[in-house]
């Protein structure tokens, strides 16, 4: 009799648990096709399913993380700059901002020599916000560096993303904080699902100096994005620095991150003067916006683009409606180029994204493969306007990440980006090598997985 209860009272609890997340995942904007994988899921193996989904089937926490409030700035553009600026601002993003000044930096040793530079130029504060941090002679010299800062009377605040910065450099970081430095760490593995979820996770990378310069990008701290000397395995990776009307919306990114991590309200910092010439726009984009305003921009421009369309990023695992929108321009008779490493550090995505480039190569895409080493950059251009900062062109990024780009208008800052693109072509094959029917039906399996990896 006891066996009967006790397993009645399992089917009960198995049945109410897969029925509330099963209300919370009808309510969440995601593809037919992912909601009817993870309700079969949990009706076919609801004791790991719904577990699972608690662990990694959010996308928007608003509760937890609060949109992101953006101040009202000045240095806005008078007239229309493109169609991108008009939809950015209606899902909540600033506009864009004219008098900015944009330096593009291309290699690891001249990101590090800006990224010192703008410690030690700091006078009053150093908002430091970084996804890896890594226990190596440049991490610890990174740190090292923002610690004599901090015993000198600047203000340090250093938040790092607690997945992406597992095995931080902890001795440096004790030293920070004894000098009067603060560090945040953002996302704890360990935590309730009404509070927070390791499927979502800080990208952004972003130093703030006295609310006046900032260094952004795709890098992180490490040997292999950066250092004084060269590497000869060094990733390949871009980086920028940000002066002018365009700087406080970084800063209100940061205030926002710095509270979800258990920080101080901080002060929105007074507006720079005018440093230049650059039309910029920022954008950030993640769980702390209602929407998913970089994808669904990057959605409508490629489908409006007259052009081109060229990408590059290390991962290629597009959410269907941008393989959609990318086809489609291919087929149009768009110049779509996808560019992206030979062999990423991420062999299961090297993997997966094998169906979605094979599906732009037949539409009339030219997909390159870069053949000198991990190519890291993240960086597209969509006719007359481009990007660059933290986001792949994957799903995680467009959808489940905190990512921070910028968006480049005049054209100045688009063709020193554009110059350093033309002068990775050279170092790429072109072409997809051609694949059987059991390879093609494994990356299909694989593309199935493509939002996790």
């Amino acid at each position: 009799m006891m066996f009967w209860i006790v397993t009645h009272l399992e089917i009960v609890i198995a049945a109410l648990l897969v029925l509330v997340a099963g209300v919370v995942l009808l309510q969440q904007r995601r593809t037919p096709q992912s909601t009817v994988a993870w309700l079969l899921a949990m009706v076919a193996v609801p004791y790991f399913a719904v577990p699972l989904f608690l662990a990694l089937g959010f996308r928007k926490r608003r509760a937890r993380f609060r949109p992101i409030a953006f101040a009202p700035h000045g240095g806005g553009v008078p007239e229309k700059v493109a169609q991108s600026d008009q939809i950015l601002q209606r899902l909540g993003l600033p506009p864009a901002a004219t008098g900015n000044r944009f330096t593009l930096i291309e290699t690891g040793e001249e990101a590090w020599r800006e990224l010192i530079a703008l410690v030690d130029s700091a006078e009053y504060s150093l908002e430091v916000e970084f996804y890896v941090l890594l226990n190596d002679d440049v991490g610890r010299a990174f740190v090292e560096a923002l610690t004599r800062r901090a015993k000198q009377g600047v203000k340090v605040r250093l938040l790092l993303d607690r997945l992406g910065s597992l095995f931080p450099p902890r001795a440096a970081l004790s030293a920070l904080r004894q000098a009067g430095g603060e560090v945040l760490f953002f996302s704890p593995l360990l935590q309730l699902p009404r509070v927070g979820h390791v499927n979502l996770r800080n990208h952004r990378k972003l130093v703030i100096t006295d609310g006046e310069r900032v260094f952004s990008g795709g890098m992180n701290v490490g040997g292999e994005y950066m250092g004084p000397y060269p590497v000869p395995d060094r990733w390949i990776d871009l980086a920028f620095i940000l002066e002018g009307p365009a700087v406080p919306a970084c800063h209100d990114v940061f205030l926002s991150d710095w509270a979800v991590a258990g920080g101080e309200k901080l002060d929105v910092t007074a507006e720079p003067e005018p440093a230049g010439t650059a039309i910029v726009q920022t954008v950030s984009s993640g769980p702390d916006m209602a929407t998913d305003p970089l994808h669904d921009v990057l959605v409508s421009a490629i489908h409006a683009a007259q052009r081109r369309v060229w990408v590059v990023t290390p991962y290629f695992l597009p959410t269907e409606m941008l393989s959609h929108a990318l086809v489609l321009a291919a087929r149009r008779g768009i110049d779509v180029r996808i560019l992206l490493p030979q062999k990423s550090n991420q062999k299961l995505a090297d993997f997966a994204r094998g169906a979605y480039l094979r599906e732009v190569a037949e539409a009339g895409a030219r997909v390159m493969f870069f053949q000198k080493g991990m190519l890291h950059a993240k960086a597209t251009f969509i006719d007359d306007f481009a990007y660059a900062g933290s986001a792949n062109f994957d799903v995680r990024s467009m959808l489940l990440n905190f990512e921070f780009v910028l968006f480049l208008y005049d054209e100045g800052s688009v063709g020193t980006l554009e110059d350093w693109y033309l002068r990775q072509e050279p170092a790429c094959r072109e072409g997809l090598a051609q694949a059987g029917v059991a390879r093609r039906v494994l990356e299909g399996v694989f593309r199935l997985g493509a939002p996790v990896l």
